[in-house]
C-alpha cells in the first residue's frame, strides 16, 4: 500500500468519526523527502480521494523560512499565501492547499493527523489546559493561542525545535490552545496507538460529560419564535431556523448567567461556521429588536440563537447549513462541559476572535464547505403536502422536492409517509424531507403537524392540501356515516389546515411584509361540475372552492395567496385503479356508467370524455402548482387541469 493510500485510509476513518472531526474539517498529510501531500481546502476527510490532496514541493516550503516577510499583517499573510501557492508541484495549480501546510511540514514524521476532538479541546479551551498537558502528557508540546497562518506556524517551529533540543527526539503530539491537536507518526499503526493513548488518558480524568438526551419542549412557543427568526435571517429570501432541544441545551438556556460560558468562541471552527457570538433571547423579549441590536453590534446576523428556558435555533440559508451549525454548536457545548474538568472554560481572546472573523482563508473554507446546488424553481421553500404517502400526493411531493423544496410528508399512513420522506432524502439529500403522521380531521393532530414543520425547518411557504377521500353512491345507498366522512376529510380538514398554516404565514408576513406565501387546495373537476351518484364528493369539492375564494379574500392582506387546482380524473392512480376500493370498481358497482359490464368499460368511458384523450397525471398538477407559486397576481382561483373536460366560462 502506498503512503497516499495509507493517508486516505486513516483520513476516512478519523474523518468519519464525529468525536474527532467537525463539519468535514481537520487536516492530514504524508510526506517523502521531496514532496508533501496535504488535504486541499474545502475537502472532507471522510470522503477525500487521493487526487484531492495537494502535492507540495518541500524544498520550496523550507525556503519560505529563510525569507523575511513584511511586518504588516495583511501584507505578510498575502506574501506567505503567494509563496505557498508557488510551492505547489506542477499540475496542482487548480488546488488550494490547507493554510496549515507549513505546520504539517515541520513534523519529520511521514504521517500527520490534525483534528479537533471536543475532549481535547476541553483541555485546550480551559484555564488550566497548559498545566494539565504538562502533567498528563510530558511528551507533548503545548502552543499557546495565537493567530493562525504564518504566525502560528513560526511559533510551532520554535516550540518543536525547543522540544527536540531538550529531549533529543522529535515530538509526536502538539496541543494548540483554542484549536486542536496534531499527531505525527511513521506508520498508520503507530499513529493509531498515539491517538488512542492520548484520548484514553483524557477520558479517564473527565469528571462530567454532556447530556444530549432529547428534552420535551413547548412546540407552540417554538412555532411563535422560529418563523420570526427565519424571516429576520432570510430578509425576504427562503431560510431555515432549525430547533434543537436536549438536556445540555436547556442547562445553558436556563438563564443569561447559565449561558455566559458560551458567549465567546472557543475555536476557529466555531467562528467559521457559527460566527463569533450566539444571540440569547430572554423570555418575553422583542425578538426583532434583539436581532437588530445584534446585527448593529456585530455587523452580521447570528447563526445560533438560544431562547431562554426553551432551546436553541440554528439559522442558515439551507437545512444543510443549519445541520452544520447544529453539529458545531453541540461541539461548543461539549467543550464547555469538558473544560470544567480542567479549571473552567477559556475562550479565545476578543482580539483573536476579531481576526478569525475577518480572515479570508477561514472564510474560504466555510464557503466551500457549505456550498449548495444552483437554484431551482422552489429552492429553499418549505412545503407541507397532506396525503402524500402514496399516489397523487406522493407524486406532488416528489415533483416539488425535485424543484428544491423541503417537504413535510403528512399522512395517516405513518409508515408510508416515512418511506416517502426517506426516499426523498435519499434522492435529494439529508433533511430534504420529514414525515409526520397526521389525521387532518383532528384539530390537535393538525396543530402538531404544523408544529413539526416549524421545529424542523422554522416556518412554512406552501401548504398543499391534498388529502381527500371518495365514497361514491347515489342518494338511496349513501349512508350518513360515509357522507360525513367525505365532508370531514375534504371540507372540514381543509379549514383546519388553513387555520394553522395561516398562523405561521402571518407571523412571517409581520416580519417581512413583501414576502408572499401560498395555500393550494387540490380540488377536483368535480368541484366545477356536478357528479352523478358521487354527490358527497362533488359537494365537498364545491364547498372547497367556496372556502378557497373566502380564504383568499381574508388572507390576501397577509401576502397569502389561496388557490385551488382542479385535476381531471387521475385514472392511473390508486384512487381509480385499486382493484378493491378504486373508483372504477365503485362506479361499476354503483351503475354510474350505463351499460358498463367491466372495469375496462368504465375506464374507456371516462377517457372518452377528455378532449385530450387521457387521464390527468401528476406532472400536469405539479405544473399548475408551480405556476400558482411563481405568479404574484392571482388568488381565489380554481384552475382546471382536466385535458379540456371542464372548461371555464
Amino acid at each position: 500500500m502506498s503512503n497516499l493510500d495509507i493517508l486516505c485510509n486513516y483520513s476516512h476513518r478519523y474523518g468519519a468519526n464525529p468525536e474527532f472531526v467537525l463539519a468535514g474539517g481537520g487536516n492530514t498529510s504524508c510526506k517523502d523527502a521531496e514532496n508533501l501531500y496535504i488535504k486541499g481546502s474545502g475537502s472532507s476527510l471522510a470522503t477525500i480521494a487521493p487526487e484531492q490532496f495537494v502535492k507540495m514541493d518541500r524544498a520550496k516550503l523550507a525556503a519560505m523560512w529563510t525569507k523575511t516577510y513584511p511586518a504588516g499583517e495583511d501584507e505578510r499573510e498575502a506574501a506567505v499565501l503567494s509563496d505557498m501557492m508557488a510551492a505547489r508541484a506542477p499540475g496542482e495549480e487548480a488546488k488550494r492547499p490547507s493554510v496549515e501546510t507549513l505546520l504539517h511540514d515541520l513534523f519529520p514524521q511521514t504521517f500527520v493527523l490534525h483534528v479537533h476532538p471536543s475532549k481535547v479541546n476541553g483541555i485546550t479551551c480551559s484555564k488550566g489546559g497548559q498545566a494539565f498537558v504538562a502533567e498528563l502528557f510530558p511528551e507533548a508540546v503545548w502552543v499557546e493561542s495565537t493567530r493562525p497562518g504564518y504566525i502560528l506556524a513560526a511559533l510551532c517551529k520554535d516550540k518543536l525545535s525547543a522540544y527536540k533540543a531538550a529531549n533529543g527526539k522529535d515530538a509526536s503530539v502538539l496541543f494548540l490552545a483554542n484549536h486542536g491537536i496534531f499527531f505525527a507518526a511513521n506508520s498508520e499503526s503507530e499513529l493509531d496507538e498515539i491517538v488512542s493513548g492520548i484520548m484514553d488518558k483524557i477520558d479517564a480524568v473527565i469528571s462530567r460529560r454532556p447530556d444530549f438526551t432529547p428534552s420535551e419542549f413547548d412546540a407552540d412557543k417554538v412555532a411563535e419564535i422560529a418563523p420570526v427568526l427565519r424571516m429576520l435571517y432570510g430578509e425576504g429570501q427562503p431560510a431555515v431556523a432549525h430547533f434543537v432541544c436536549n438536556n445540555e441545551v436547556l442547562n445553558f438556556a436556563a438563564s443569561a448567567d447559565a449561558f455566559a460560558p458560551l458567549v465567546e468562541s472557543f475555536t476557529p471552527d466555531h467562528i467559521v461556521y457559527c460566527k463569533a457570538h450566539p444571540l440569547f433571547l430572554a423570555e418575553g423579549c422583542d425578538i426583532a429588536a434583539e436581532f437588530a441590536a445584534y446585527v448593529a453590534k456585530n455587523g452580521l446576523k447570528p447563526k445560533v440563537v438560544f431562547a431562554e428556558k426553551l432551546g436553541m435555533f440554528a439559522l442558515g440559508a439551507t437545512r444543510k447549513e443549519t445541520e452544520t451549525v447544529t453539529a458545531v454548536w453541540m461541539d461548543a457545548l461539549k467543550i464547555a462541559v469538558y473544560s470544567q474538568s480542567f479549571g473552567g472554560e477559556e475562550p479565545m481572546t476578543p482580539e483573536l476572535i476579531d481576526f478569525i472573523v475577518n480572515w479570508e482563508v477561514e472564510s474560504y473554507r466555510s464557503k466551500v464547505s457549505l456550498a449548495g446546488k444552483s437554484a431551482r424553481r422552489l429552492e429553499g421553500k418549505i412545503a407541507l403536502v397532506t396525503g402524500s404517502a402514496q399516489g397523487f400526493g406522493k407524486g406532488i411531493a416528489e415533483d416539488m422536492a425535485a424543484e428544491g423544496a423541503y417537504i413535510i410528508v403528512a399522512d395517516m399512513n405513518a409508515a408510508g409517509a416515512k418511506a416517502t420522506a426517506d426516499e426523498l432524502c435519499g434522492k435529494y439529500g439529508a433533511n430534504a424531507a420529514i414525515s409526520v403522521a397526521a389525521n387532518v380531521t383532528d384539530e390537535e393532530s393538525v396543530k402538531a403537524m404544523f408544529n413539526a414543520a416549524v421545529v424542523e425547518y422554522g416556518g412554512l411557504d406552501v401548504l398543499v392540501n391534498h388529502a381527500g377521500i371518495v365514497r361514491a353512491g347515489g342518494v338511496d345507498e349513501m349512508t350518513k356515516a360515509n357522507f360525513e366522512l367525505v365532508t370531514s376529510v375534504n371540507y372540514t380538514a381543509y379549514f383546519l389546515c388553513v387555520k394553522y398554516a395561516a398562523a405561521i404565514l402571518k407571523r412571517q408576513h409581520a416580519v417581512c411584509p413583501a414576502y408572499m406565501s401560498d395555500i393550494i387546495e387540490i380540488n377536483s373537476k368535480s368541484g366545477l361540475d356536478g357528479s352523478k351518484k358521487n354527490f358527497a364528493y362533488a359537494g365537498s369539492k364545491f364547498g372547497g372552492i367556496g372556502l378557497t375564494q373566502s380564504f383568499a379574500l381574508e388572507l390576501c392582506e397577509f401576502g397569502i395567496k389561496v388557490n385551488a387546482v382542479c385535476p381531471g380524473n387521475f385514472l392511473n392512480g390508486p384512487l381509480w385503479s385499486d382493484p378493491v376500493k378504486g373508483l372504477f370498481v365503485q362506479y361499476l358497482n354503483a351503475g354510474k356508467v350505463p351499460g358498463a359490464k367491466t372495469v375496462d368499460d368504465v375506464r374507456k368511458y371516462y377517457e372518452s370524455k377528455v378532449p385530450l384523450g387521457r387521464g390527468c397525471e401528476t406532472k400536469d398538477v405539479s405544473r399548475a402548482i408551480l405556476y400558482i407559486i411563481e405568479q404574484e397576481y392571482e388568488t381565489g382561483q380554481a384552475i382546471p387541469v382536466t385535458g379540456g373536460q371542464s372548461m371555464l366560462n
